[in-house]
């Protein structure tokens, strides 16, 4: 399972309202000092063997391999002086300094 937090799902939904997307597509790719790096995307729907959740009355889709990776995650939002979407990964043996990227 992916969830998101309150303030993060409260983001998400409000920037989802301003567009004609429907959910977020997180996601994993290959780079970044500690080997994978994560990826977060709008969503206009679910593509052919995505996995689809929902948390905090967000749809998330994400595909199966990323979703591999990603189990157990929650996305946070941060606001401030670096606001931003925050991954906490609990399967991450290793992350770099920036949090950016992970290892498994």
């Amino acid at each position: 399972m992916i969830t998101l937090t309150e303030s993060a799902a409260s983001k998400i939904s409000e920037l989802i309202s301003e567009s004609e997307h429907v959910g977020i597509r997180p996601g994993v790719q290959g780079g970044g000092c500690s080997g994978f790096s994560y990826t977060l995307k709008f969503s206009s729907g679910a593509e052919g063997s995505d996995k689809v959740l929902e948390s905090g009355g967000v749809q998330i889709h994400v595909d199966k391999k990323s979703y591999l990776y990603l189990m157990g995650v929650e996305i946070d939002y941060v606001s401030g002086l670096q606001s931003g979407f925050k991954f906490n990964n609990p399967n991450a043996k290793r992350t770099c300094g920036c949090g950016e990227s992970f290892s498994v």
